[in-house]
Parts: C-alpha cells; sequence; structure tokens
C-alpha cells in the first residue's frame, strides 16, 4: 500500500476521533464519619442515584452521559449541589461532622465545585456581619453590599482567568454571588421597606433589572430560587403590610402564588417556586383549615405531575397527624441496636423530641430543656429519636449526658419516617397519650407555650 494512502487512512482516524468528544461523567467520593448509611445523587427533583456505604465510605459511579446541570449530593441530614458536565471526573471528601465546611473536590471539573462551595461559606460567615447592618439606611446598605459583590466578582474574575470554564459553567459560578446578594438586598427591602414610596422602592431595587426571572438552568441552584423567594415574597407585601405578621396568613401565600403566575416565566422555574410556597403554607399548622383553599389555587398554577402528587400526599401525612388520632406506626431502633415498631412504645403519656448527631449544640440545648420538663412532669415518658441510625458515637454521648438509653431510639429509614410523621425541623415535639393517640402533631420544645399541651 502506498505511504500516501496509509498517512490518509490515519488522520481519518484521528478526525474521526477529534468528531466523537468523550461525554462520560465519572462522579465518585469518601464520607468521612458518616451520619447514615447512603448518599444519594438528584437531578432537579428525580433520584438519579442512591449508593449504600454499608462496607465502605467511599463511593462512585461512571455515566456513559449525564446532561450539564446542577445536581444534589445528599448525606442526611445535609446536601450539597455539584455542577456536573460532560466529561468531568470529580472526586468529592466529605466529614459528615462538619459537612460544609469539609467539602474538598478534587479531578477535572473540580475548580468550578471549589468556587461554589468557598462562596457559598464566605456568604455563611458574612450573614451575622450583614444583620447588623439592617439598621443601617438603605443607601449605606446598598454601599456595603456592593462592596462584598465587589470582592466575590474579583475572585470570579482570578478563578475564571486559570480554567477554562464553559460559558454555561460561568454563568453558574456567577450566578452563585450576584442572586445570592441580590436576594439579601430583597430580604432588608422585605424587612425594612413597607413604608417606601414607590420611587424609594424603584431607586433601591435598580439591581433587578440585571436579572432573570425565568432561568430554568438555574431551577433547582439555591441562591437564584432564594433570591426568587424574597422576590415574590416582596411583591407580595400590601402597601404598609408587615412581613412577619403577613407570612401566618394563607391570604399572603395566595398572592405570592399570583406573583408567580403573573411575573415568572420558566416553566420549572415556576413550577419549583410554587411547591416551595406550598410547603411553606402547608408547614403552618396554624392554617390547616384554610389548606383545602390555598390547594384549589396552587392545583390551576402548578404543571409538574410529580409535584402535585408530592404536595397532595404532604397535605394528608399532616391530616394523618390530627389530634386525636392514633400515630402512624414506623420502626425504630432501641440502644440495643435492635428494632421495633413504635406501636410498641406508649405505656404512658409521651413526649417524642428529635436530634440530628451532626448537630450536637442543639442536642445540648434540647437536652437541657428536656431535663426542666421531666423534672415538672414526671407523669410523662420524654422519648429522644435520632434521625440517624444509632450508632457507637451515639450510645457514648448518651453515656456522656447521662441519659437512659431505655428513653432514647433512632430512626432506621429517615425518609419513611419523616413522611408519616412530618418531621421538617428538630425543635418538632410530638405528644402522644398512653393510648398511642396524638395529642398535639405539631407542638415546638422551644416554644413558650409548650407546656400548655401537657
Amino acid at each position: 500500500m502506498k505511504k500516501g494512502l496509509w498517512l490518509g487512512l490515519i488522520l481519518i482516524g484521528f478526525w474521526g476521533c477529534e468528531k466523537t468528544p468523550n461525554t462520560a461523567v465519572f462522579l465518585g467520593g469518601q464520607v468521612v464519619k458518616p451520619s447514615s448509611s447512603f448518599v444519594s445523587v438528584y437531578f432537579g427533583n428525580r433520584v438519579l442515584d442512591t449508593f449504600l456505604l454499608k462496607n465502605s465510605t467511599r463511593f462512585s459511579r461512571k455515566y456513559d452521559s449525564l446532561p450539564p446541570g446542577i445536581y444534589k449530593m445528599e448525606h442526611i441530614p445535609e446536601f450539597t449541589s455539584i455542577l456536573l458536565e460532560p466529561a468531568d471526573s470529580i472526586w468529592v471528601r466529605i466529614n459528615a461532622a462538619a459537612f460544609h465546611e469539609s467539602l474538598v473536590f478534587s479531578g477535572r471539573g473540580a475548580s468550578k465545585n471549589n468556587f461554589l462551595t468557598d462562596i457559598r461559606l464566605r456568604l455563611e460567615l458574612e450573614n451575622n456581619f450583614l444583620a447588623s447592618q439592617y439598621a443601617t439606611s438603605p443607601e449605606e446598605f446598598k454601599q456595603t453590599v456592593d462592596s462584598l459583590l465587589k470582592e466575590k466578582k474579583q475572585q470570579w474574575i482570578q478563578m475564571d482567568s486559570l480554567n477554562k470554564l464553559t460559558p454555561y459553567a460561568q454563568k453558574i459560578t456567577q450566578a452563585a454571588y450576584v442572586y445570592a446578594y441580590a436576594g439579601i438586598q430583597e430580604r432588608y427591602a422585605m424587612l425594612r421597606g413597607n413604608q417606601w414610596d414607590s420611587l424609594q422602592n424603584k431607586r433601591f431595587s435598580g439591581y433587578r433589572k440585571f436579572l432573570n426571572y425565568g432561568e430554568n438552568d438555574l431551577a433547582f441552584f439555591d441562591p437564584y430560587i432564594t433570591y426568587l423567594m424574597n422576590y415574590l415574597t416582596r411583591e407580595a407585601l400590601l402597601p404598609g403590610e408587615n412581613y412577619l405578621t403577613a407570612r401566618q396568613d394563607t391570604d399572603f401565600n395566595l398572592r405570592r402564588l399570583q406573583v408567580i403566575q403573573n411575573k415568572i416565566t420558566g416553566i420549572r422555574v415556576r413550577n419549583n417556586l410554587a411547591r416551595a410556597v406550598a410547603y411553606e403554607e402547608l408547614l403552618n399548622f396554624g392554617n390547616h383549615n384554610n389548606h383545602e383553599k390555598f390547594l384549589e389555587y396552587y392545583f390551576d398554577i402548578n404543571t409538574s405531575p410529580s409535584y402535585l402528587e408530592e404536595i397532595v400526599a404532604l397535605h394528608q401525612d399532616i391530616n394523618q397527624m390530627d389530634a386525636g388520632k392514633k400515630l402512624p406506626e414506623i420502626i425504630l431502633q432501641n440502644a440495643e441496636l435492635k428494632l421495633l415498631s413504635s406501636n410498641q412504645m406508649w405505656e404512658k403519656p409521651t413526649v417524642l423530641y428529635f436530634w440530628s448527631q451532626t448537630q450536637m449544640n442543639h442536642f445540648k440545648s434540647t437536652i437541657e430543656r428536656i431535663k426542666a420538663l421531666e423534672a415538672q412532669h414526671p407523669n410523662y415518658r420524654f422519648v429522644g429519636v435520632s434521625i440517624q441510625p444509632l450508632n457507637p458515637i451515639a450510645l457514648e454521648v448518651y453515656k456522656m449526658m447521662e441519659l437512659d438509653p431505655k428513653n432514647q431510639y433512632g430512626l432506621v429509614d429517615f425518609g419513611t419516617a419523616s413522611k408519616k410523621w412530618v418531621i421538617t425541623l428538630l425543635n418538632k415535639t410530638i405528644i402522644i397519650n398512653k393510648k398511642g393517640q396524638i395529642q398535639n402533631g405539631f407542638a415546638n420544645l422551644m416554644s413558650e407555650n409548650f407546656e400548655e399541651d401537657l
């Protein structure tokens, strides 16, 4: 065969390779001191993968292809966003005892994710400072935020100059701080601007003209959704209306749905925001009698069958926690690591309180409150429930805090248990009579009025 023909075939081979770029995505990692037995990865509202950590703290999977986007990695009770694009090969290391502070990404695609993590941590550190600035004038507050925004922009420019980010990755990483600071400004105006006139509102809200209200690419990105929630909350307030009072009212949440319908253009964004408002309304248990009215309007706004099913199921679960009904049965783990039905526990009136092995400061304050209540209400049994399965560390905590292990249990399946008992906050408390009937399914342990239900 002639040399020219061989050369031609070789070149064709190279061109063929170039026309078939690598689109596979690798995602793996290690969880140090795991707080649950699995890691879940979501894309949008769909579970992409679940990795069991029974015999190892490591997990990994190679995907032939994944759509570029913002994924969520959850290790109960925490989660983080991960930006994945074709050809990324990412390894993440997590210490569950300090989840966000310990997050480190390595591999191809790590730089953009480390930037997102760094921005999130920096914003959290700024929260107390910015809260202290709410007493300043609108002009001073804007100057403060603009200064911080400029600082993050310079960090982004430096990061972008050192990495070959795609336009999509540029968009997401910029949105991480742009919408975060826009959300902070909306919240300031929401709390401080109820007496502003239209001109003052317009001057303060000048940043809005640079923002997009239909970004489906950001439909599951926390900084964007947080901004839009603050935006539609502010838009739903009536002139002179106080947010802290209005947020307790079903009519206010109906107005927020109206803002979504009139102002938000992206279908995925609209559905996600409407879902978030529905959760806030349904979990406001004081409005329970108005929820049917709210849901009628929500059904008209929402176009997602899966969200509709989810919200209806939540409403039904809340109904099952009404006073007088029997507490739904779940499987618990006792301090001997044996499984038992919750129905076996009701021998006397009981207070169920919850804690997380990753939030020990909260647990300490909870135990202080519980010990005071035990002394005042000896006719009640006070039962602690870890939202994670029990492990040797939890058992050592019981000894250290001088807790009776007979009154301590762990959830075996948080997903099922949290749904049946509607566990959304660690301060949630369930009060049961000796027959296992609910006295109050939505008490707040730290409320000043808590003892009125005992």
